[in-house]
């Protein structure tokens, strides 16, 4: 059966945390192993049809990536690989963790980026996310008040995140299943 690719960008390790998470509660039969980008080649990301990509944000707003010091690298080093690369007829989900006490001013920045990215390059974006119980000032991520993916903030309201991680992989499941039928 073609399963989902499902990669994240990280350093401290929430975004694999989560990302393992994701594909726990899919389970094994939809989803491969979670694969962190700085170990893995664009041929990696293609050979899928359906990706979840996740993100942390860094800095002021951006991803992360050794110029904001990920020693190991991630997304702003595998951004540049995917110059002239089409993601049409690509399904993608994203998820971005951040703190939106600390950084309400630039929260979950990073998925928003991903989001433009990979737009931009023809694929289709689902999962968009509630902004409701959230309390930040701005973000990139969102487009037509709501989040472009699932938005968690382990920091501030980690009491959440199991729950909001619950209802995303319920409201998402259904829309995987269908786009892998459609492929086989």
């Amino acid at each position: 059966m073609t399963k989902i690719g499902l990669f994240f960008g990280t350093d401290s390790g929430t975004t694999r945390l989560i990302g393992k998470k994701i594909a726990t509660k899919l389970g094994a039969e939809l989803v491969d192993k979670p694969l962190n980008i700085n170990r893995v080649t664009v041929d990696d990301l293609l050979k899928y049809q359906v990706l979840i990509l996740g993100t942390a944000t860094y800095g002021e707003g951006d991803l992360p990536g050794t110029e904001n010091d990920v020693k190991s690298g991630s997304w702003l080093d595998f951004i540049p690989q995917l110059e002239g690369v089409d993601f049409s007829g690509k399904m993608i989900a994203l998820y971005g963790v951040g703190n939106q006490e600390k950084y309400g001013d630039r929260f979950v920045n990073g998925m928003g980026k991903l989001f433009d990215i990979f737009k931009a390059k023809g694929a289709t974006i689902i999962g968009s996310w509630d902004t409701d119980g959230y309390t930040f000032t701005s973000s990139d991520a969102v487009v037509d008040n709501k989040f472009v993916g699932l938005a968690l903030d382990n920091k501030s309201q980690k009491i959440d995140t199991e729950s909001r991680l619950d209802r995303w992989v319920a409201m998402m499941k259904p829309q995987f299943e269908a786009a892998l039928e459609d492929i086989m």
